[in-house]
């Protein structure tokens, strides 16, 4: 009864009333969810203008150049480099490049700048020796802003944006680069549709923009204001109707508050869009601007060329987390340090069967949907143990660090082990831990017996004779027994001299280095008279010594059991 107030009073608490749901776009026949992306989009990177006015301590000079490096390297040819008329850090960086001839072929600098006078000749100055540029105008057309910023009726809006694109063309007469014009009509998501269609219509015509020398139409969704299907709906349709779209190319600008930028840029591109501008993990204004990483790597994860290199991502996040001084978060798609990580024990068993039948040439192991070495991650860090994990990832990381494949039965009783060493220690164990443990646990020379030394000697009929020193409670015995190899030549002498039953089976051997200093270790067990089997581990440098070991341990936690 209580839980029931509790409950009823909580789902009224939220003042949802103040918010009004978005209208769909009226477009019965869209096309777009029939479409499949089946090639990457151009990409722009905003990481050095978008991403960042977003940072709480923005980069200076010299981290703007190592991001600069590093988006090159990746293999962008549009890169936003910053706002030169408004910032003097952006315009010596612009400068930087420019004069230290940093700007490789094909590659264009775009920059931002609002439409007057002084700010573009400022622009045009910073920009003198650029071999290609993009020049980015923009202004805010939405009805919300039109009401409450502007104060303008659409007129109003289409006058400025006109007026600026002619003081834009005006001020780049002469320009020696090839320039490429960009306009957004910002907050297209709040922005009636067919007055989006009109203002860009006036601003292509008053550009000169031709299919020979198409412009950019960047359609931003500034705010996420609605569900990713509906910013698709809205790029479809913009697509269909905008008279001058031979003449441009529609570019996507998305922006995450409903934390779906990602998807809506997917359905947007499905739509008709053939351009990308975001940052290579999101950063931007409020929650962020549209992941070019997780964009992109979907794409390669459908077996698409993203015509972006990101075989180094552990690089590539180690060089952006020190730029923008944020941490990129360990769940992060396909960059995160966890992001290939499975505690689960049915997700750890199910990536080690996967991981032992891969063809590495066409990729399906289960939970993994790329093989991380593509990214620059090892198959190592695809399993981690905790509390939570089971026989699956132990075994996976003993075979992954070790080579030590455990046999099943030896598997179940050892995962039983390392469970309560998890939860004793209440957190995650590390590989080493649980191959000292698997040492610790059946390595044992405790007692009764322990090996001295041994010698290997010719038998009869070519059989292997071996002569041992055994300790056996206190008292060194020899033991002498053959048999057609060493370890069949010890176990007879031991049961000869014991009279202890003994029955080797299920026996492994794995090499654990490699070298003149690599050691062997040995996994076996002895056969009781009950069926069941008790384990041994034995690890030298020298195979049959600790084959030898082993057998001595099987038999120490035989008799420890009783």
């Amino acid at each position: 009864m209580n839980e029931q107030h509790i409950s009823g009073r909580n789902a009224g608490a939220m003042p949802f009333g103040k918010y009004q749901a978005f209208r769909p776009i009226d477009l019965p026949d869209r096309q777009w969810p029939n479409k499949v992306l089946t090639q990457a989009p151009r990409w722009c990177s905003v990481d050095l203008r978008d991403g960042n006015q977003a940072l709480i301590d923005p980069m200076n000079v010299d981290e703007k150049l190592r991001l600069w490096d590093l988006l090159l390297e990746i293999g962008f040819a549009e890169i936003e480099v910053g706002f030169p008329a408004a910032s003097q850090p952006d315009f010596d960086f612009i400068r930087r490049i420019i004069d230290e001839d940093r700007i490789p072929e094909g590659v264009s600098v775009q920059v931002l700048c609002q439409a007057r006078e002084e700010l573009i000749e400022r622009t045009v100055e910073a920009l003198e020796g650029a071999p290609s540029v993009i020049f980015h105008l923009y202004n805010s057309t939405s009805e919300l802003q039109r009401r409450v910023v502007f104060e303008m009726d659409r007129q109003g809006i289409i006058d400025l944006a006109v007026n600026g694109t002619e003081i834009v063309r005006q001020g780049l007469e002469g320009f020696a680069s090839d320039v490429t014009f960009e306009y957004s009509p910002e907050s297209f998501t709040g922005t009636e549709l067919d007055f989006a269609v009109d203002i860009c219509t006036a601003v292509a015509d008053t550009w000169g923009a031709t299919a020979e020398k198409p412009m950019i139409i960047n359609l931003p969704s500034t705010v996420e204001m609605a569900t990713p299907n509906v910013y698709a709906d809205q790029i479809e349709w913009f697509c269909r109707n905008f008279p001058r779209r031979d003449a441009t190319v529609i570019s996507l600008h998305t922006h995450n508050d409903r934390g779906t930028g990602v998807a809506a840029t997917e359905l947007a591109l499905m739509a008709g869009a053939e351009r990308v501008e975001g940052t290579l993990f999101g950063n931007g204004e409020r929650t962020g601007n549209c992941d070019v990483v997780t964009v992109a790597m979907n794409l390669f994860s459908q077996g698409v060329d993203p015509n972006l290199d990101f075989r180094e991502m552990p690089r590539i996040r180690e060089v952006v987390e020190s730029v923008n001084k944020l941490a990129v978060p360990e769940r992060h798609p396909y960059a995160g340090d966890l992001v290939f990580t499975a505690f689960s024990g049915s997700h750890q068993d199910a990536i080690r069967k996967g991981m032992a039948r891969v063809d590495r040439d066409q990729w399906e192991v289960p939970y993994l949907p790329i093989d991380p070495a593509d990214v620059g991650s090892s198959y190592k860090e695809a399993v981690r143990v905790n509390s939570q994990s089971g026989k699956g990832g132990i075994g996976f990381l003993l075979e992954e660090h070790y080579g030590v494949g455990l046999p099943r039965e030896i598997l179940v009783e050892f995962s039983d082990v390392v469970q309560k060493m998890t939860e004793e220690l209440d957190r995650e164990v590390k590989p080493d831990e649980i191959f000292d443990k698997l040492i610790a646990t059946y390595s044992d020379d405790s007692g009764p017996f322990r090996l001295v030394d041994y010698d290997l000697l010719s038998g009869r009929d070519q059989d292997q004779r071996c002569v041992a020193r055994v300790e056996a409670s206190d008292n060194v015995v020899t033991v002498d027994g053959e048999g057609s190899g060493p370890i069949e030549a010890f176990v007879n002498a031991l049961v000869e001299t014991f009279n202890e039953p003994l029955t080797v089976v299920d026996y492994h051997e794995h090499s654990l280095d490699t070298g003149s200093d690599a050691k062997a270790i040995c996994i076996l067990a002895i056969e009781n008279d009950d069926g069941t089997r008790c384990f041994g581990v034995g690890v030298s440098r020298n195979t049959i010594t600790a084959s030898l070991h082993a057998i001595i341990s099987a038999l120490n936690r035989r008799w420890a059991r009783g």
